[in-house]
């Protein structure tokens, strides 16, 4: 018999029904709320002015599509996001490790991690526009800021959860640094790293939309701008509801990502260990 017994069959059953009955209060929730603001539009409960109504900001998406306009924006957006969160993730992550070579370092950066991490970074953003300019680069730069010292600090936390034993058993054995390295600090830092994408790809997306808020020719922050300036707050709602689809199937390929890796590197840390 082995340690781990497999689930039974009525007991996946249930966790299968238990699922299913989430699901379905979940989406009932979605469609319940978005047929009261519908009635509530239509009977005058609310002002149809300031809170438009599901119908009709459909029908504004779906012309706002055919026009060619929305996807651009949307790709726009998205583009700068993964990007930033890509960039910010990767060098934040390895900077975090690489505090493992020269702990001094670490303890000198440490403070200053903490700093940038506390500063709000968005106020900076008229700067970072100037400097770089309305387009994509300057979108890019304040999700990348965003998202690195995060991810630094993240890498650096798991760097410390290190097991001293483990490092002092495998230099006892003959291990170089770059093994111990990669063999033992990097996989347990891994499960730190993957915890903090979700947090990033949030903040990647703020830094984003608060750049095409201050000045852009394009993205879904700029056409939100544009319709509160017109006072088309039918689009404004168009771009709040694309949005918040955006960032939602954002964060939802991140949980798969995270699940991923999380399972690749749990798999592959007892292998890296022996």
């Amino acid at each position: 018999m082995t340690r781990h017994e497999e689930p039974s069959a009525g007991v996946l059953e249930s966790r299968n029904t238990e699922g299913r009955v989430i699901a379905l209060w979940r989406w009932g929730l979605l469609l319940a709320l978005i047929l009261l603001w519908e009635l509530g539009a239509r009977l005058g409960w609310l002002d149809e002015f300031f809170f438009s109504s599901p119908s009709a900001i459909f029908h504004t998406a779906v012309v706002k599509w055919r026009s060619g306009e929305m996807w651009r924006d949307i790709l726009y957006t998205g583009s700068s996001t993964l990007l930033g969160f890509v960039l910010g993730t990767v060098i934040g992550s390895a900077l975090g490790l690489a505090f493992w070579f020269s702990r001094r370092t670490a303890l000198i950066a440490e403070p200053w991690l903490v700093v940038l991490n506390a500063l709000p970074k968005l106020a900076l953003a008229p700067v970072l526009v100037i400097l770089f300019g309305i387009g994509f680069s300057s979108k890019v730069m304040l999700a990348f800021l965003m998202t690195v010292v995060v991810a630094a600090i993240s890498a650096w936390s798991g760097v410390k959860a290190v097991d001293p034993a483990l490092t002092t058993l495998m230099i006892s054995l003959g291990a170089r640094r770059r093994q111990i390295f990669s063999h033992l600090v990097t996989p347990s830092a891994m499960p730190w790293i993957i915890s903090g994408l979700r947090v990033n790809i949030a903040l990647a997306m703020a830094g984003s939309i608060v750049g095409e808020f201050i000045a852009s020719d394009r993205g879904l922050g700029r056409m939100i701008v544009y319709a509160g300036t017109t006072f088309d707050l039918k689009l404004v709602w168009v771009g709040v509801v694309v949005l918040s689809i955006v960032s939602v199937l954002m964060y939802l390929g991140v949980v798969a990502l995270e699940k991923l890796l999380s399972r690749r590197w749990s798999d592959g840390q007892p292998a890296a260990r022996s």
